[in-house]
């Protein structure tokens, strides 16, 4: 690897670190139409529930489902940067909820636009 793609790298860690940091804030508060926000408008989204959903509109309707109390903790584990305005990257997430705690993987991709960087593709798998 060459001290290029390390910088990058660090930086799209960086980046990631702080999305998923925001995503976390507003999970927990719980807020799902600001959660949702950090989603593009053709986000995929693939959550715990058997089916994907597409856009902020549908992803808050997903956190609207889960279960009250529930709380999320993330932090990355790999992120690239793809280019100049998208990285990817996995996290490992813990939602802890009254009934027990449910660890996951998350890959993600994120874009940056005029709004800053949103997640554009979320897909959680159950450990």
């Amino acid at each position: 690897m060459t001290t290029t793609n390390t910088a990058a790298n660090a930086t799209a860690t960086q980046v990631l670190g702080d999305l998923l940091q925001e995503w976390q804030s507003r999970f927990n508060e719980p807020d799902p139409e600001r959660a949702a926000a950090l989603f593009t408008e053709d986000a995929l989204f693939q959550g715990l529930f058997p089916d994907p959903v597409t856009g902020p509109e549908s992803i808050a309707g997903y956190y609207r489902q889960v279960p009250p109390g529930t709380r999320a903790v993330a932090r990355v584990l790999h992120a690239y940067r793809g280019g100049d305005d998208w990285i990817g990257g996995l996290a490992q997430v813990v939602f802890h909820q009254h009934d027990g705690d449910i660890p996951v993987r998350l890959s993600l991709v994120a874009v940056r636009g005029d709004e800053g960087w949103r997640i554009r593709q979320y897909h959680v798998s159950r450990l």
